[in-house]
């Protein structure tokens, strides 16, 4: 039986691509997200079954915060629990940003109704507020190798735009070899003017994003501390890696400062993406990272966070690519050939 650590991916994986994934993977699940459409339709918003079928995709739609994070929670938890138990041990979990939130559930730390009440409304307060915005860049090149002096020089720009007059802008997400900047319309402009075009697409601003993990959503977390109860929250039942790289343990757990963690800092401050993934290698020593569904875009993020910890070795993309030709250290669910290897007889 290998071991495995579970990747839960945040915001901006519900894509053309991925438009029927709950019906096209889950139909076994109806039972589950009929449940979740129930809160759905309570709240007058559109229902899963609905967004997910149909008949085109639609960017103004289905990148908003409200439905999109309902989506993509729907679509991990249902990938989480697809993943067969007998062949796989499941080690520990952890997540991207709002992956934190279907992280938990899958967990236990919160049910799966709970998970999405708090996935649902923490997206709504987003797309209701939508304060400020995201961009991306990278400080590594396409190999990928590391250049920690490019990252120092590019935090320090973030830092520098920041304390200008009228400028908001910190780093919103260590994300592997890239940097999710967030911040007010002046930040991100000064920013975007003040790196290189790179790889053809970057920087990348990041639609229907506000500016996630900064100080300027502290609205955001109040309103979530008052309509989301710590009651909701319960010891987890597998370690939970959080975005400072901290580890929630099973019968270790104080759910009062899960509760203040999750509707607190994680919302406020930087989600260190890297450092969850770094430290999950390193203190469970897993065989594999599975990233859930849906897409498949968080991959290469997770690689990167291995190679710039030397984790097996790695140092480079090539490097990557070997190691899975001979030993796959890494499992997207998105990705219809990697899913097989890791799903039960249903799902």
């Amino acid at each position: 039986m290998k071991t495995a650590i579970v990747v839960c991916p945040g915001r901006g994986v519900y894509n053309k691509s991925e438009l029927g994934y709950l019906a096209r993977h889950h139909a076994d699940k109806s039972d589950l997200f009929q449940r979740f459409d129930r809160e759905r339709r309570r709240l007058g918003q559109a229902t899963l079954a609905e967004l997910d079928g149909a008949k085109a995709y639609s960017i103004a739609t289905h990148t908003r915060g409200d439905n999109a994070s309902a989506l993509i929670f729907a679509a991990t938890l249902a990938d989480f629990l697809s993943i067969d138990d007998q062949a796989i041990e499941i080690v520990a979990v952890t997540g991207n940003s709002m992956g934190w939130y279907s992280a938990l559930a899958c967990a236990g730390a919160l049910s799966p109704e709970a998970g999405f009440q708090v996935a649902n409304t923490m997206g709504a307060l987003m797309q209701e507020s939508l304060i400020g915005g995201q961009m991306i860049y990278p400080f590594v090149g396409e190999d990928w190798s590391p250049a920690p002096d490019r990252k120092a020089s590019l935090l320090a720009l973030v830092g520098e735009i920041g304390r200008r007059p009228g400028c908001e802008l910190a780093l919103s997400i260590d994300l592997g070899g890239m940097l999710v900047v967030g911040g007010d319309e002046a930040g991100l402009a000064a920013f975007a003017a003040s790196v290189p075009p790179a790889q053809g697409r970057f920087p990348l601003r990041l639609a229907n994003h506000a500016a996630f993990h900064t100080r300027l959503q502290s609205p955001v977390a109040a309103k979530g501390r008052e309509r989301l109860p710590p009651e909701l929250f319960a010891s987890p039942r597998l370690p939970l890696v959080d975005g400072r790289g901290a580890v929630w343990q099973p019968q270790a757990t104080e759910t009062r400062a899960l509760w203040d963690y999750t509707l607190g800092r994680q919302v406020v401050e930087t989600y260190d993406f890297t450092k969850a993934i770094q430290v999950a290698a390193r203190e469970f020593a897993p065989d594999v990272f599975i990233v859930t569904g849906p897409g498949a875009t968080l991959g290469g993020a997770v690689a990167q966070a291995l190679i710039l910890a030397d984790w097996r070795g790695m140092k480079s993309k090539s490097d990557f690519q070997d190691l899975q030709r001979s030993a796959p250290a890494l499992i997207s669910m998105g990705m219809e050939d990697q899913r097989r290897e890791v799903v039960g007889p249903v799902g």
